[in-house]
């Protein structure tokens, strides 16, 4: 009797320590699921983070004489080779009209002073040429302090140096125009995205806190 009650004991003890284990098994098996269920939220950016809206980029809206520009390889050599014939005209075929008075100011200044140079140095020179003539009744003598015929031609070169640079700038100027209405028509047709946009997400997980900005081509 003693040794069956000594065997039922030990199966009983042996069960029941089985039983437990397969409980703790079972527990730790739960706990490292929900671990692993964690991890895979703080992964899912749906649940832990969210997008503002983007305020930066809009969609643009091209009127139809734009988007006809857009799509003709043509227009900058078109817009190029109308500000060749009429300065500003290039800029005005693109829809860049605004550059037009910039164009007429940066041309036009240059002008002005090559206009006023060259006949500064016509009256150096006609004085000068006229004294040697044995004429001494120019402008330039009546002045406070008499200018000699050696001073003529030193305001006679003076002038023309400045008429030249003038003349320089000018073309300068045409030039720098056909070379914007060219660049500007290549820059209209520059291939950007409408959707460019920034989209700055916020972090929510309480371990790991920061922003992250996004730019979407």
């Amino acid at each position: 009797m003693k040794k069956r009650a000594l065997l039922i004991f030990c199966f009983v003890l042996v069960s029941t320590l089985l039983f437990a284990q397969e409980k703790e098994v079972e527990k730790t098996v739960k706990t490292e699921k929900i671990k692993k269920n964690k991890k895979k939220k703080k992964v899912n950016p749906e649940e832990k983070t969210f997008a503002v809206p983007d305020t930066v980029g809009t969609q643009k809206k091209y009127s139809t004489r734009v988007q006809r520009l857009i799509a003709d390889p043509l227009t900058p050599s078109k817009a190029a080779f109308y500000s060749a014939i009429i300065p500003g005209l290039g800029q005005a075929y693109i829809g860049k009209a605004w550059k037009v008075p910039v164009v007429y100011a940066a041309i036009g200044a240059s002008l002005y002073y090559y206009d006023v140079n060259n006949k500064e140095m016509n009256k150096y020179r006609t004085a000068y040429k006229r004294r040697l003539n044995g004429f001494f009744d120019d402008e330039f003598l009546d002045t406070d302090i008499p200018i000699t015929t050696e001073q003529l031609l030193l305001g006679m070169d003076f002038h023309k140096n400045y008429r030249d640079i003038a003349m320089i700038l000018a073309a300068a100027a045409y030039m720098l125009n056909i070379l914007e209405a060219n660049v500007s028509a290549h820059l209209l047709q520059f291939n950007v995205s409408d959707d460019l946009s920034v989209t700055p997400n916020f972090v929510l997980d309480p371990q790991q806190t920061g922003i992250r900005v996004a730019l979407k081509f």
